[in-house]
């Protein structure tokens, strides 16, 4: 391409050089942007940039000047700023329903949102030490299409499987696809789950995403939600505990005083919480009692106990005994 042609593509350049190699730590001269500019074949003077950088102003670039022995130009803001930037490369790197390859695809996308100095700066702060990440590289694309389905009110179709021992897959139902009525994704536990509901059995369900295959949408709406049905995936996932289902039963629960952030942290600021005694507090909860419910109270240990229903501590008791077995 010769000069005269490339001309026309000046501004373009200039808006490239400044967004890639500038920042508030590093600035362009006047005569930095004319040598660059020269690189891809431009002839440009003085008065031409001058032009140039307050049509780019116009435009909307917040480009700011600094004056020293030069006059030093540089991207002073940007769509997102460096600590966003940061926050969105850590949300990638570590969430283990990505990949390790997509995981490197979207940093890569991330850091042209930065200059080149910036995005330096972002590799170094994305390690994550022996971080586990799924092995499914379609989840990227799964994740795509079930969210088109709930949006168009279709059904949609996928075969599911469990790893065996050998690490390979092993497809439930022979491999037969499921057919269901997708109304939410969840992010819970580090994992993506489809939430779905079935008129045959009245109820939801859930299924792992990053064991999902061969997803696709069927020319069938939905099953319709019940009258004034009203679906809460907040309400839904705090219910069963990691997607673990189980029975829903309303439980009394005495947690020692120190506790108070992790109750928070697992059922919310609006959960109501009742002095015991001065050195605990109880709180009411619908919880789905299931393992997954007892292997959280259990983390806690002598901290935390089960004052009602009679039921659910049977339960309870039965589960550690049924552990307990083992070492006996």
């Amino acid at each position: 391409m010769g000069k005269s042609s490339n001309q026309k593509l000046k501004l373009l350049y200039l808006l490239k050089m400044l967004n890639e190699k500038t920042d508030e730590d590093n600035t362009m001269t006047i005569n930095d942007m004319i040598a660059e500019l020269d690189r891809y074949g431009i002839t440009a003077e003085r008065k031409s940039i001058y032009d140039d950088l307050e049509a780019l102003r116009h435009y909307g670039l917040d480009i700011a000047s600094r004056k020293s022995k030069t006059t030093d130009y540089y991207v002073a803001s940007r769509l997102f700023e460096l600590p966003e930037l940061k926050l969105l490369v850590d949300a990638v790197q570590c969430s283990k329903f990505v990949t390790h390859k997509k995981s490197n695809e979207l940093i890569k996308k991330i850091e042209s949102l930065a200059s080149y100095r910036q995005a330096q700066s972002l590799q170094r702060q994305v390690y994550v030490s022996n971080r586990v990440k799924t092995i499914n590289e379609s989840i990227y694309y799964n994740v795509d299409r079930l969210h088109a389905a709930i949006a168009e009110n279709k059904k949609v179709s996928f075969k599911y499987f469990d790893y065996d021992i050998k690490k390979e897959k092993a497809f439930r139902k022979n491999g037969d696809k499921y057919s269901v009525s997708p109304y939410a994704l969840s992010w819970d536990d580090e994992n993506y789950y489809l939430i779905t509901f079935s008129t045959k059995y009245n109820d939801f369900t859930h299924y792992r995403v990053d064991r999902m295959t061969d997803i696709d949408l069927i020319d069938e709406e939905r099953d319709p939600l019940p009258d004034r049905e009203h679906f809460d995936i907040a309400e839904y996932t705090k219910k069963v505990f990691n997607m673990f289902g189980g029975e829903e039963v309303l439980v009394q629960l005495q947690f020692d005083n120190s506790l108070v952030n992790a109750v928070i942290d697992r059922f919310g600021k609006d959960v109501v919480i009742g002095k015991k005694d001065e050195n605990s507090f109880c709180i009411w909860i619908k919880v789905a009692v299931s393992s997954t419910f007892f292997a959280w109270i259990s983390q806690f240990g002598n901290k935390i106990k089960v004052l009602s229903p009679e039921s659910v501590i049977e339960k309870y008791r039965s589960h550690m005994r049924d552990i307990l077995a083992q070492y006996e």
